[in-house]
């Protein structure tokens, strides 16, 4: 099965939405080319996000949605191109498996993480990011679900377990930090935030300062 005959979408009042060229033949205005190309965007968007969710339900792979995705969740919007999840280890060759098979690309595979291209641009990029043991318990136990892309409700890590992931990525990748921690200011702001857990990711994460740097020196003792 490829993703290209999966997401075929037809546009209100254009008709198919399957050949440049037609559309920008002067058949429709720009106006409605635009908003046709956007639709179809959208529309790809959603339903490789089925894709994902039907087959985790069918296999039973526990999940839960992380990055911008997890965020705006949480009432914070942010421009993404990714869809980002969450799975357990032992479900990463068939969740890898499975993307390719629908026409995705494997930029990169480690012991961690995965991040997947399809060939067909606006379909966005899949990252995926695996756990084991006590940690995959945690985060799949504790996990809330809860409405995004319309109507369906799919599993969030909670917010200190996204704060965690973040923290962890700027310990990787410190030319995120910026990015990340205007981020983690955002989910601090939630109400009923476990303060004393976040501080105890920093810290693990040898990233006290930072931390200080969103709440300061008083607030974070406060709320220990």
């Amino acid at each position: 099965m490829d993703i290209t005959t999966v997401l075929s979408v037809s546009a209100p009042d254009v008709g198919t939405v399957g050949s440049i060229e037609v559309l920008s033949a002067g058949l429709v205005g720009k106006a409605q080319f635009l908003h046709a190309i956007q639709y179809r965007l959208v529309m790809n968007f959603k339903r490789v996000f089925k894709l994902l969710t039907d087959f985790f339900q069918e296999h039973e792979v526990d999940h839960a949605l992380i990055g911008a995705f997890a965020l705006s969740a949480y009432g914070y919007m942010r421009a993404t191109g990714d869809i980002d999840f969450i799975v357990r280890a032992k479900d990463q060759e068939r969740v890898i498996h499975f993307l390719e098979s629908l026409g995705f690309e494997t930029l990169h595979r480690s012991t961690g993480y995965s991040n997947h291209l399809h060939r067909l641009s606006g379909l966005g990029r899949i990252d995926f990011v695996y756990v084991a043991g006590r940690t995959a318990d945690a985060i799949f136990a504790e996990a809330r679900k809860m409405p995004i892309v319309g109507s369906k409700t799919v599993p969030v890590v909670k917010p200190e377990h996204l704060v965690a992931l973040k923290v962890f990525a700027i310990k990787n990748d410190p030319s995120r930090r910026l990015r990340e921690l205007a981020d983690i200011a955002h989910i601090l702001r939630l109400p009923d935030v476990n303060m004393k857990e976040v501080e105890e990711y920093f810290a693990k994460h040898g990233q006290s300062k930072a931390l200080c740097e969103i709440v300061g020196e008083k607030g974070a003792g406060e709320n220990a």
